[in-house]
């Protein structure tokens, strides 16, 4: 299994669909984040989500889709870039349960947040969690906040991930008015085993072999976390001389943990001053734990 996001096109019908698998990006994640199975799944199935997600925007940029809860789910953001990389996140204050999404997220919400390189068009929608799946509240989000009918599948078990998407083209073709409801009918077949472990093609084949089926050539993907020494001296900076001066007087030097791949940052008092003196010089040492 590669890591790898598949578009194709229904020719003739007004439907376009999204593949994505998920194999060594979906082990990274959980090999530097000791998350309980239940949680890790979420985070394997939002990783499979952000990446459909930004098949269906034409951009160079950011994608990031973010749950916000009371919990036990508290937080869970899954970042995915234009080119391919991803990059995820969880906190939860309790045990999460085996059970619905709207169990696990209690009084959540969904967020998906565009962020084109060039900031010319920032864009965030917002909806509620739907009741069932993350896969239930992705339909809801493009129900509510694009107007598309869309239907999406997820799946994550050991170490691998997966997801598919079918949305209706606005203003598609007439010339096959029940092939909406007829590809859906027949995507709803899809097992999850056949999603983790099939090739795309066979996965295609055995859906759609009645159907005119276009696909296109895959974009790779791959764990991406934007985080490094230099960013992170560089957010220092951005505290201020008092703030960054207390915080080294307290505790001996500044430390930073990062959250999507739990790599952490140490400057010691020497390095918080000499970014101090010039920020854009870069940290001067390596030293991190």
């Amino acid at each position: 299994m590669s890591d790898r996001l598949y578009r194709f096109l229904f020719d003739g019908a007004d439907v376009r669909g999204e593949l994505v698998q998920l194999d060594a990006t979906f082990r990274e994640l959980t090999r530097r984040g000791d998350y309980p199975p239940v949680v890790a799944r979420l985070l394997g199935e939002g990783m499979a989500a952000a990446a459909l997600l930004t098949a269906t925007l034409k951009f160079s940029g950011r994608l990031v889709m973010q749950i916000q809860a009371n919990g036990p789910l508290t937080v869970l953001v899954v970042q995915a870039s234009s080119d391919g990389g991803l990059r995820a996140m969880a906190r939860y204050n309790a045990e999460v349960p085996d059970a619905p999404l709207d169990q696990q997220a209690r009084e959540g919400a969904l967020a998906i947040t565009v962020e084109p390189e060039d900031d010319s068009h920032r864009y965030q929608g917002i909806v509620d969690l739907a009741p069932g799946s993350l896969a239930a509240a992705l339909e809801k989000y493009f129900r509510e906040s694009e107007q598309l009918d869309t239907r999406v599948w997820l799946s994550a078990v050991e170490g691998r991930a997966g997801g598919m998407l079918l949305q209706r083209i606005p203003g598609g073709s007439d010339d096959d008015p029940d092939a909406w409801e007829r590809s859906g009918h027949l995507a709803e077949t899809l097992t999850a085993r056949e999603l983790l472990h099939l090739d795309v093609a066979d996965i295609l084949h055995r859906l759609f072999h009645e159907e005119d089926v276009r696909l296109f050539d895959p974009l790779p993907l791959r764990f991406q976390c934007r985080c490094s020494r230099e960013n992170v001296g560089a957010m220092i900076a951005a505290l201020g001389p008092a703030e960054v001066r207390d915080i080294v007087a307290e505790q001996g030097g500044v430390e930073v943990h990062c959250d999507f791949c739990n790599q952490r940052y140490y400057f010691d008092a020497v390095d918080a001053e000499q970014l101090l003196a010039d920020p854009s010089a870069g940290p001067p040492s390596a030293t991190q734990h």
